[in-house]
């Protein structure tokens, strides 16, 4: 089945195995990642993911505080969204 570029596929288990094809002459490059299942529940958020909303809703606050981890969020910036988000911090 197609993905589109920039699409996750996600496969279930007991596969076989995956096939892999490019359409013309360009070139492809694909991040496959595996692991096994923890068969828990997921909450997601932005980039947040826990397993409870209370535990979601915690981490958000230790974020927006600045606490647990996060106490140099504030401050930090990705070098890859420089064009997109932060482009004004090169500035600086």
């Amino acid at each position: 089945e197609p993905v589109e570029p920039h699409h996750v596929a996600l496969l279930g288990r007991g596969g076989e195995g995956v096939a892999l094809a490019t359409v013309g002459d360009e070139s492809t490059s694909f991040v496959l990642l595996a692991g096994e299942p923890i068969d828990e529940p997921v909450v997601q958020h932005g980039p947040f993911v826990m397993t409870t909303r209370e535990e979601m809703m915690d981490t958000i606050r230790d974020y927006q505080e600045g606490r647990n981890g996060f106490e140099n969020a504030a401050n930090w910036y990705s070098e890859i969204g420089l064009p997109i988000t932060h482009a004004d911090r090169r500035r600086r």
